[in-house]
């Protein structure tokens, strides 16, 4: 199975925070932006396999900062590392300033997928070769990630944990 980059996996989404979608004092629901990075991150997913794939986790999202009633929110998702059949995507939120252009971040999140055939059974996803200093840095990071998941949810013992043990040693 041939390697890809992050890049080729690089999805943007752009939205615009309508009245529909904010709380009471006028922010976006934390659940109506974890629907967009879903969505924008299942697209990176399954830019980066060819195939459907299945949300598996959500492994972190941080409200850093909260996003008003007609800001122009843009959602940019790439795989991060892949695995036999799971791979993490990182989603960067932006908010951008409509008179200046400027970004800002305020939010993150990183998901595991699963690539699955028609009968909902696993399948090999390729492997990820990292390009920029960014891609390398959340490549290598991805074991750590995925090793403490496996081992809150107990699917993996800790002292299996290598990455997670080298990080305290």
């Amino acid at each position: 199975m041939k390697s890809k980059t992050p890049a080729q996996s690089a999805t943007i989404n752009t939205e615009v925070v309508l009245p529909n979608d904010t709380n009471h004092v006028g922010n976006l629901f934390g659940g109506k932006l974890m629907q967009w990075v879903d969505i924008t991150a299942a697209i990176a997913a399954q830019r980066h396999c060819g195939r459907v794939v299945v949300t598996a986790a959500i492994n972190h999202v941080s409200f850093d900062n909260p996003i008003k009633q007609n800001s122009i929110v843009t959602l940019d998702a790439k795989v991060s590392r892949a695995f036999t059949s799971s791979m993490e995507v990182f989603v960067d939120v932006f908010v951008e300033n409509t008179t200046t252009g400027a970004k800002t971040k305020c939010n993150e999140a990183i998901l595991t997928f699963v690539a699955i055939d028609q009968n909902g059974s696993p399948l090999p996803v390729p492997p990820i070769v990292p390009e920029t200093e960014s891609d390398k840095k959340r490549f290598d990071g991805a074991l750590r990630r995925r090793q403490l998941s496996l081992v809150i949810a107990g699917r993996m013992k800790a002292d299996d944990a290598t990455e997670l043990k080298a990080l305290f040693s």
